[in-house]
């Protein structure tokens, strides 16, 4: 029961086939074997690739399964078509444009398993990029809000140097007024004179001024806080929005992409491997000699080409015989009188009835 089910799926004639000898029907079992795991590894493949696409398992089977099929019969129709020939060159031209589909079928069929076998390496790399992704995009995103942080903390320095500076100027006065007192400076009178209640005035109105403006500045700086706490918010909301977008940068796309950055010489190999195995029932067929059902396929199919060899030349020479017999059928009669009346008589018939035509639609004209 396996055995035929291999030699169907060899797309091997099975009414020949079965009476050939046992030996030639393992040959074709062996081809057939081959061509239906290739097309389980594709479909197996293919499902894993398209999972990582939908990232639903039914549907990835489903379209996996579609997918080996489709190679299943591509392959099958590529041994199938392979006949063998009396000459090697000729057989490796036949069989040239099969195995550069091979090549190309092999390719779709390895990368998917490369990227399941090769997954953690390929993980690791995704986790690198993602990291310099994030990094990248908290840059850009820093980019359009630094500029106006930058710009509230400047304003706030702004409005501290003012206040820094009006104590500045009234520690100064309190200076005066406490040296003048001591007699120290000024007019160096020591007690409590007109000279220091006038400096001690003076500093009394920079000092409420100073509270004044503290009180000012405090608010404003309070509010310009607030606001660079908002704008800070804005950018950690922004970063947060744009970061699933980078968590979710793990498709197909980016695992192929991922894989190129790995070492070739092991992906190399596993394409060498998923070739051969693509390539093996043609080369089977290359190699092996001649056998029964190669003879008996030829003895078939030139039965049927001489057949219809023979019957287009007798249709050709049917056509041939009867159009020589109807040229001298008409040549024999074209002398006779009574044939040359009739057609003379016929011929004035229709004359009279151009004439009259003609005269009716001249008359219709006037």
């Amino acid at each position: 029961m396996l055995k035929q089910f291999f030699i169907l799926c060899s797309g091997a004639d099975t009414d020949i086939l079965n009476d050939c000898s046992i030996g030639e029907q393992n040959k074709y079992a062996g081809i057939g074997a081959t061509v239906f795991f290739t097309a389980l590894m594709a479909t197996i493949a293919s499902s894993y690739a398209l999972y990582t696409v939908f990232d639903n398992l039914y549907a990835s089977v489903f379209f996996g399964v579609v997918w080996g099929l489709l190679i299943f019969n591509l392959d099958r129709y590529i041994v199938s078509t392979i006949r063998k020939r009396d000459h090697i060159l000729n057989e490796i031209l036949q069989a040239t444009p099969r195995i550069f589909l091979a090549v190309i079928i092999a390719v779709v069929i390895s990368k998917p398993l490369e990227l399941k076998i090769f997954e953690k390496e390929i993980n690791q790399v995704l986790l690198e990029q993602k990291n310099e992704l994030t990094l990248a995009n908290q840059n850009q995103i820093a980019e359009q809000f630094n500029p106006k942080i930058v710009d509230l903390e400047t304003q706030i320095q702004g409005l501290q140097a003012q206040i820094d500076t009006k104590e500045t100027e009234v520690n100064a006065l309190y200076s005066t007024y406490i040296t003048e007192a001591e007699g120290t400076t000024g007019t160096l009178k020591l007690g409590k004179g007109p000279v220091y209640k006038e400096k001690r005035e003076k500093h009394d109105a920079a000092l409420a001024e100073l509270q004044q403006l503290k009180t000012d500045n405090k608010a404003k700086i309070t509010a310009l806080e607030n606001e660079i706490s908002t704008t800070q918010g804005d950018y950690k909301a922004n970063v947060a929005e744009s970061q699933p977008v980078i968590d979710n940068f793990d498709g197909l796309m980016a695992r192929i992409t991922a894989l190129g950055k790995l070492p070739w010489l092991p992906s190399f190999f596993i394409f060498l491997l998923f070739l051969a195995i693509e390539t093996s029932p043609i080369i089977a067929k290359l190699m092996s000699p001649k056998g029964e059902f190669d003879y008996k396929l030829q003895d078939q199919e030139t039965v049927i080409k001489s057949w219809t060899a023979q019957q287009v030349a007798e249709r050709q020479l049917l056509v041939k015989t009867d159009n020589a017999i109807n040229n001298k059928v008409y040549t024999e009669i074209a002398d006779e009188e009574e044939v040359m009346n009739y057609k003379r008589k016929k011929a004035r018939e229709l004359m009279q009835h151009q004439a009259d035509a003609f005269l009716k639609k001249q008359k219709s004209v006037l």
